[in-house]
């Protein structure tokens, strides 16, 4: 095996594993919500809900990862631990000037969202207790996405993944205990708000290994040199007018993708609750690819940022093509698991043999999603590597054009009815991944074989 294939597999595993662990917090808090006593649907309705509004909240906000890698990987290649210093300490200080925005205007943003969001009153008043408690991790939560942004930028995934691991484990034990007690006499556990308590608990133990980590691995040969009077330069000046208007562009191409994926569920959900499920089980099969093929996205971010870095066109050049070597890899695996196991897949996810068998209508859309969507999420790491946030920012646009325009047109010529409609959806949902893809394929020599080198 060549030396950037173990780097790229040394950088990516660790990520993979991180990754697959996630969905197992939602499943676990689900589980307990629906194992405390009053009715089951109104608390993992309660749950659900809640869980939307943050996913709402910080997905808008990722960009404090993407950039804070991006620009730390290529700051490691040019050797300037200064500079690796310094965006450390930009990313935590945005997240923590954003976190505070957000605990104070909590309310209004439930409000406004609930404004919108059609459930039960017990359901919401649920959801707002989850909100409520929930809300004052947002400092640890975005903290911790400049923390792992920084790891990976300083070819670190295992910091990166132990941070997750101790997310999500924490969160399990934690919510779990405070919900349904330890089985010790004495403590039977506080219900429903034990969950969000469990998940705060988790944050703020995550951001403190993170910051353990930073101070006995990376003090000695980041810091050690840097005053603190020299970190307040990370808020003034063109280096800060850079990180703002990066992340400006990441912030536009999240709002993007955050209205495809909006769309996609209010699409599917004037369709009947037979198509909301089956839309929502079907974006959950391909989420699974996804978790693997991140972490080679992860990879090819750092590595692609540290060889710009280092001005090294060849190693950049290597770095795409075995990054995408792998991930495509990875594209054609899946596409033989969709082919194989599909129905034994969602009989998991549902008992519904109604639900099962209108999935199954659907699978053949399962089968091109890998590869186009390996392509997109390849590039997606590569980009943020390479700190091209504009050609991210106009990929993420274009394909909100192509989302809409497929179903539009589509809609109107041939006056679907609901199994037609979700088939459409699933083509712009194709369309969505194939513009940002195609855009962002075009855009590879000049965004990262030639102005970063210039």
């Amino acid at each position: 095996m060549r030396p950037i294939d173990r780097d790229i597999l040394k950088l990516a595993l660790p990520s993979i594993l991180a990754n697959i662990t996630v969905p197992l917090v939602g499943m676990v808090d689900m589980a307990v919500a629906g194992h405390l006593s009053g009715s089951a649907a109104t608390l993992i309705g309660g749950i659900s809900i809640g869980a939307m509004l943050f996913d709402l909240l910080y997905w808008n906000f990722g960009f404090l990862r993407v950039g804070t890698g991006g620009l730390t990987a290529q700051a490691y290649g040019r050797g300037d631990r200064h500079y690796c210093a310094e965006t450390l300490f930009r990313g935590v200080g945005f997240a923590w000037g954003i976190a505070f925005l957000m605990i104070l205007l909590q309310w209004p943003f439930m409000k406004l969202v609930f404004a919108f969001v059609d459930c039960s009153e017990p359901v919401r008043e649920l959801a707002s207790k989850y909100f409520m408690i929930r809300i004052w991790a947002a400092p640890a939560t975005l903290s911790m996405m400049a923390f792992k942004g920084w790891f990976i930028g300083m070819q670190d995934t295992v910091s990166s993944m132990f941070t997750d691991l101790i997310v999500n484990l924490v969160n399990i034990v934690m919510s779990i205990v405070l919900s349904l007690g330890t089985g010790i006499p004495g403590f039977d556990g506080i219900g429903f708000e034990g969950i969000a308590w469990g998940t705060l608990i988790a944050q703020y133990s995550g951001l403190t290994f993170a910051i353990c980590v930073v101070a006995v691995k990376y003090a000695p040969s980041v810091f050690h040199e840097v005053r603190l009077i020299e970190l307040e330069a990370a808020f003034r000046g063109k280096e800060l007018r850079k990180f703002v208007t990066m992340n400006s562009d990441l912030f536009l191409r999240s709002v993007g993708m955050l209205i495809v994926y909006i769309g996609f569920t209010v699409i599917s959900a004037k369709y009947g609750d037979l198509m909301l499920a089956t839309g929502a089980i079907l974006m959950k099969l391909l989420m699974l690819f996804s978790f693997f093929t991140d972490g080679f996205a992860y990879a090819g971010e750092a590595l692609t940022g540290k060889f710009i870095g280092m001005q090294d066109k060849p190693n950049t050049r290597l770095t795409v093509r075995q990054t995408f070597i792998w991930s495509m890899g990875i594209g054609l695996f899946f596409i033989l698991i969709y082919y194989v196991g599909g129905t034994p897949i969602v009989r998991l996810l549902t008992s519904d043999a109604e639900v099962v068998d209108a999935c199954r209508k659907f699978f053949i859309w399962l089968l091109p999603m890998p590869l186009i969507g390996c392509v997109t999420f390849t590039w997606d790491g590569i980009f943020v590597g390479a700190t091209s946030s504009k050609a991210l920012r106009d990929s993420s646009l274009w394909a909100v054009v192509g989302f809409y325009s497929v179903w539009f047109i589509f809609v109107n010529i041939f006056r679907p009815d609901a199994f037609g409609a979700v088939h459409i959806l699933m083509l712009a949902y194709f369309a969505h991944l194939a513009v940002r893809a195609i855009y962002l394929t075009l855009n590879y020599r000049r965004s990262i074989l030639t102005e970063p080198f210039d």
